[in-house]
């Protein structure tokens, strides 16, 4: 276990300098753009290739490609592993760059349907200037996919880097260094993104060559090849359904107030901060694990492996999202309140970032019991579940947008995600072996526990500062801190399970520190 757990860290700590990139890039683009139409169009476009990103590259692709890798790998070895990937690397650059092309042909001629607000063309123009980068990207999941497999979690953890650093060199510049227009900081933004994808691509590809791969072009369809596409069917589709969830509510978004759209998607950015720095680092370690004990029929060992991750991701994402919640003002004042981003656009956003919140915990399971269905090769499950989903937060937005506006949407997709989580656990229990959530209700109470003393000493140091010059920054830099401490030291006095592993880890890193001297 602490292998796992040092892998769990290595890609955590990577996946932080992404998200503190991240959030630089945002604040930049709050700064120089603030929550303006200009801004909605740039975040609505940059949704469409990241659907189809998220269907065909992190989505369906990842979750046939992994366990199908992981059998060839231990049929054939490494050399009968790279023959497939480059395979899968083939097939993909085919597929994405036809769609690519086909969408960029498609968007540039979206003029020729007449009567429509400026925005929407604004948003098909940004649309096909950024659709080459879901090549780049579905090609990089891949590679980072083949990397985890083999163990290797640095170079596909640290790929979202590329993408922010290339983000923010082009704010910067055409912000700041040539003073462009709202217009031409749009497009310089989209040529950060191209760059980026580029990166996001070359660096796991180089990683993988060090490894032994030699890529190759090679449309053939292996029995390993059309077995992936037999799983990704069914896992498409469900991949489709959540991702296109996503998409209608951000164009419900867009079709609301000016700015609506931009802090929809802000705020739905920074609730994916702890999520992306934990539980996407848990479930990517886990899952490789899980879609080994499947293939080897260990069962027992894919149940202990699922329990110890969905508690590590329970044990941090429960505790963050109320801290987020209970400090989204001052965290959104000291993050994005600047420049083009007033405290009117402060005060709008804040309740929305609470909502999120709350959905956080239940987002960041989902993220590792979906893929204990697909570890076990069964995609049809979570298609049904997602497909719940979908009609909840369609059909709930569609009826709370226009009285709540962007927090109605919020409320609509927490409610959809809740039902899918508790679904989702539940069948899981009903279906494999072993995994009921069982001994992990009495770590939940000690968390919610923890977490009840956190929020307490939280929302009452917010009260006192509240109203005070330098609040914001204090609540950030003193009450995390505080709550923080508070939590861990609750935890430690109900023995929360778990805390040998962590204690040997320590002692292990000690003992290295200790030999070093």
């Amino acid at each position: 276990m602490s292998n796992k757990l040092k892998s769990i860290g290595v890609v955590s700590f990577l996946t932080s300098v992404s998200r503190v990139l991240g959030l630089l890039r945002d604040t930049l683009a709050l700064g120089i753009l603030g929550a303006s139409g200009i801004n909605d169009a740039f975040v609505t476009a940059f949704n469409l290739p990241n659907l189809f990103r998220r269907l065909l590259g992190e989505g369906a692709l990842t979750a046939a490609f992994v366990p199908t890798l992981q059998h060839e790998l231990k049929d054939r070895g490494r050399e009968g592993a790279f023959a497939l990937l480059s395979q899968v690397a083939s097939w993909l650059l085919v597929i994405t760059g036809g769609m690519a092309a086909i969408a960029m042909a498609l968007f540039s001629q979206s003029r020729r349907l007449p009567h429509h607000e400026a925005k929407w063309y604004l948003v098909a123009d940004l649309t096909a200037v950024l659709f080459p980068y879901l090549a780049f990207v579905c090609l990089a999941a891949a590679f980072g996919a083949a990397l985890n497999v083999l163990g290797k979690f640095w170079e596909s953890a640290i790929s979202p880097v590329w993408l922010n650093l290339c983000m923010i060199g082009s704010l910067a510049g055409a912000g700041w260094l040539w003073a462009a227009g709202d217009r031409q900081i749009a497009a310089w933004l989209c040529g950060g993104v191209l760059v980026g994808g580029f990166f996001q691509m070359a660096v796991p590809a180089i990683a993988l060559m060090r490894e032994g791969w030699r890529p190759r072009f090679d449309l053939g369809r292996s029995e390993r090849v059309r077995e992936i596409a037999r799983l990704m069917a069914p896992a498409l589709f469900g991949t489709a359904i959540y991702q296109i969830n996503t998409f209608v509510s951000r164009l419900f978004a867009y079709s609301l107030h000016e700015g609506e759209a931009s802090v929809f998607f802000y705020s739905n950015r920074l609730m994916e901060l702890p999520i992306g720095v934990f539980a996407i680092a848990v479930a990517t370690v886990v899952y490789p694990l899980l879609a080994r004990h499947a293939a080897e029929k260990n069962f027992p060992g894919m149940a202990a492996d699922y329990r110890r991750g969905l508690r590590l991701i329970l044990l941090l994402n429960i505790p963050a999202a109320a801290g987020l919640a209970l400090l989204s003002t001052p965290i959104v004042q000291l993050l994005y309140q600047r420049g083009k981003f007033t405290a009117e656009d402060t005060a709008l956003m804040a309740p929305i970032v609470a909502w999120f919140a709350i959905g956080m915990p239940f987002f960041a399971a989902t993220s590792l019991m979906v893929r204990a269905f697909y570890a076990v090769k069964d995609t049809v499950t979570p298609v049904k579940l997602a497909t719940l989903s979908f009609v909840i937060n369609v059909s709930l937005g569609w009826w709370l947008k226009d009285s709540l506006g962007a927090a109605g949407l919020v409320i609509a997709s927490t409610v959809a995600v809740i039902v899918q989580t508790v679904a989702l656990q539940h069948l899981l229990g009903v279906t494999l072996p072993g995994m009921t959530f069982g001994e992990l209700w009495r770590t939940l109470g000690k968390i919610l526990l923890g977490t009840g003393a956190m929020a307490l000493v939280v929302a009452g140091g917010w009260h006192l500062l509240a109203g005070h010059r330098g609040a914001a920054l204090l609540a950030v830099v003193l009450l995390i801190p505080l709550g923080v401490a508070v939590y861990a030291g609750s935890l430690w006095l109900l023995k929360i399970e778990g805390r040998e592993e962590l204690i040997a880890v320590v002692a292990k890193l000690r003992g290295r520190v200790s030999r070093a001297k």
